[in-house]
């Protein structure tokens, strides 16, 4: 069946469209969740709850061809809000896990630190863009702004890293 007509059947509350949806969609939709949560069991209720609300306003997909893109800016905006809620507990957990690490895992936690303190706009570039190996386009369409954009502000975070960890390292 068309991908157009799958989100059709499932803004008329047809639940085995929307169940076909969400199981195309579940793996890139954790991908997503997991980047911002590292745990599986944030990740996946993040899942759940995206997958509720998308059950919740299905019609509100105004052309069933950008199902993909609304699906994961509700994900983002959900990660993004929950990861603030939790941003001071996850940062302590990565403190006391950094002690028990290899040293290449502590280079990875150390970027991801390092990460989490970039503006909530610019980690979610920065996410998309080299955790979900995303293009420039795929990235600004999901968020709704001007590609020039989207460049400007992962220009902008790589400097932001680069200065940030260079600091660290000297």
């Amino acid at each position: 069946m068309d991908f157009e007509q799958l989100v059709k059947r499932a803004q008329k509350y047809d639940d085995e469209a929307f169940y076909e949806l969400i199981t195309l969609h579940k793996i890139s939709l954790y991908k997503i969740a997991y980047s911002y949560f590292k745990n599986e069991h944030d990740a996946t209720e993040a899942v759940q709850e995206v997958t509720f609300r998308a059950y919740k306003e299905i019609r509100k997909v105004r052309q069933p061809q950008f199902f993909t893109t609304w699906i994961t800016r509700i994900m983002i905006n959900y990660c993004s809000r929950e990861y603030s809620r939790k941003k001071k507990t996850s940062l302590q957990e990565v403190d006391k896990g950094v002690e028990d690490s290899e040293s290449s895992t502590l280079t990875k936690i150390d970027l991801e630190q390092h990460i989490a303190l970039l503006d909530p706009q610019l980690q979610t570039i920065v996410k998309l863009k080299y955790y979900h190996d995303l293009t420039i386009d795929q990235i600004a369409d999901i968020l709704e702004c001007p590609e020039g954009t989207v460049k400007t502000r992962l220009y902008k975070s790589l400097k932001l890293l680069k200065v940030s960890l260079a600091k660290e390292w000297l």
